[in-house]
């Protein structure tokens, strides 16, 4: 009856624990959310699902060691086992033992490996935007779509609009199309930052004297929250980035926008007089 109860249980938080896993709402976290953001790209589907896998192994060895513990302490205790085995070897159950392990391991290296690939081969890209870190906001660049720049701080509590996450919020938005391979390319002019998204399954450290890059694809229109996660000093919790999807042709429209809002200021050309010039005046 106890061993019952017991298995019970674990069957339980097993079951409330992959349910909180899928319960999380998309592109922000939420009060008591348990288990990752709502996957928004084709990279976090598959740590979502790799999650899921590892959360169904750990329950379930945790559940069966937890059982024969429970038969352990009921079966051979001296009360009910006065007279204890002094069996020292038991050559098919170390077999099994030392097998069953490397079996796990083989399940949980296969779909790893394939996921690290997946993630870190980018591919032929439609387009490329740059995220250039300071300390303590980010600058972002669209080589491919006009070359213009613009910086993104962190709003102020008091200019936070309704539906604004606190500290998550920025005053320009990276606008990028859905259904879209984009690359990102992540430097830093200072110390080391990291790019990170969590919906979106990105996370990426923009070090000093490196150009690192990684890719993603929103499969979903809507609001995407994230957060520099590296220690790069006092205000380091104060570099929130925040993505706006879009359909295509949204982003199109923006584009044109803000090709005007955000061109980069040219700096007029400066001819140097040469020696022949002078001497001509």
């Amino acid at each position: 009856m106890v061993l019952k109860k017991a298995l019970a249980a674990f069957a339980a938080i097993a079951v409330f624990g992959l349910i909180a896993v899928n319960t999380a709402t998309a592109g922000q976290p939420v009060d008591w959310q348990m288990g990752f953001q709502e996957p928004a790209s084709p990279v976090m589907e598959s740590i979502n699902d790799f999650h899921n896998l590892l959360l169904v192994i750990i329950f379930s060895i945790v559940a069966f060691v937890s059982a024969l513990l429970l038969i352990v302490f009921v079966r051979f205790n001296a009360k009910a086992n006065p007279v204890p085995s002094k069996t020292s070897h038991n050559t098919p159950l170390e077999v099994v033992w030392t097998i069953v392990p490397i079996m796990i391991l083989v399940v949980i290296a296969i779909p790893s490996f394939k996921l690290l690939y997946f993630y870190d081969k980018v591919p032929d890209s439609a387009m490329t935007i740059k995220a250039v870190a300071h300390q303590w906001y980010w600058s972002y660049e669209y080589p491919d779509d006009g070359d213009f720049a613009f910086d993104a701080m962190m709003l102020e509590e008091e200019d936070l609009e309704e539906g604004d996450p606190r500290l998550l919020a920025t005053d320009t938005k990276i606008v990028l199309p859905v259904d879209t391979d984009v690359r990102v390319l992540i430097s830093t002019e200072d110390v080391i930052h990291s790019w990170a998204v969590p919906a979106l399954g990105v996370k990426m450290d923009a070090t000093p004297g490196l150009l690192n890059e990684t890719w993603l694809r929103i499969t979903k229109e809507g609001k995407y929250y994230g957060q520099c996660s590296e220690l790069c000093g006092v205000n380091h919790g104060f570099m929130p980035i925040e993505i706006h999807a879009v359909s295509k042709d949204a982003y199109a429209a923006w584009v044109t926008e803000a090709q005007e809002e955000y061109a980069r200021v040219s700096i007029p050309e400066i001819k140097v007089a040469s020696a022949g010039d002078l001497a001509a005046q």
